[in-house]
């Protein structure tokens, strides 16, 4: 989720300013996605060049309130209504750290696994906790968050469980070997020997 689009959602509400945005923000995602003041306003003064808000008068109290335009419904809608596809999520940092502690002479990728799947445990637990602590019907949007959170936690241990069993079976590649390549340009597929299969 882009903050510039959870920043329209919430402006679709009413008018609000910086303050409550943020608020308003961290509510709707349980804080699970901490939002500085800084961040805000930088975003509503992109959204605001790009025609998407506009900014109304201050408040006595010297508060500016924004509120979205019909550019910004457009632009709104047509997010909700496009799937999230993979290519827009940050990159993995746990994948890309394991590929590489496995290619590092030196590390020690058991531990770097065992150190990783110990620490989601963890954060598996403390979202469990959360997700007991109450069950409101106005907390759905937090408690669907944290869903999120839990199945991701989830999915990363038997991820992790994958990786040492494949460590197991790991044996390095020679320095300077590349897999095989199909006339197409893909990988060749390796088909494992006999005793290799057994194994």
């Amino acid at each position: 989720m882009s903050i510039r689009h959870g920043l329209l959602a919430l402006l679709e509400r009413g008018q609000m300013y910086g303050y409550q945005l943020r608020a308003a923000f961290e509510e709707s995602t349980g804080s699970t996605w901490p939002l500085n003041i800084g961040q805000v306003y930088t975003t509503l003064a992109r959204l605001e060049r790009d025609g998407l808000v506009r900014s109304l008068p201050e408040s006595e109290a010297g508060q500016r309130p924004y509120e979205i335009t019909d550019a910004g419904r457009a632009d709104l809608t047509l997010w909700f209504a496009t799937p999230v596809s993979r290519a827009d999520r940050p990159r993995d940092e746990l994948s890309i750290k394991l590929a590489l502690a496995l290619t590092t002479p030196g590390v020690d990728v058991r531990s770097v696994v065992q150190t990783q799947r110990a620490a989601t445990m963890r954060t598996l637990q403390e979202l469990t906790r959360l997700k007991y602590a109450s069950d409101r019907p106005e907390e759905l949007p937090w408690r669907l968050v944290l869903d999120a959170m839990v199945f991701q936690a989830e999915a990363e241990v038997r991820w992790l469980d994958h990786c040492e069993t494949s460590l197991v079976r790991y044996r390095p590649a020679a320095p300077g070997w590349r897999p095989p390549i199909d006339a197409d340009g893909s990988p060749e597929a390796v088909v494992p020997t006999d005793e290799e299969a057994r194994r």
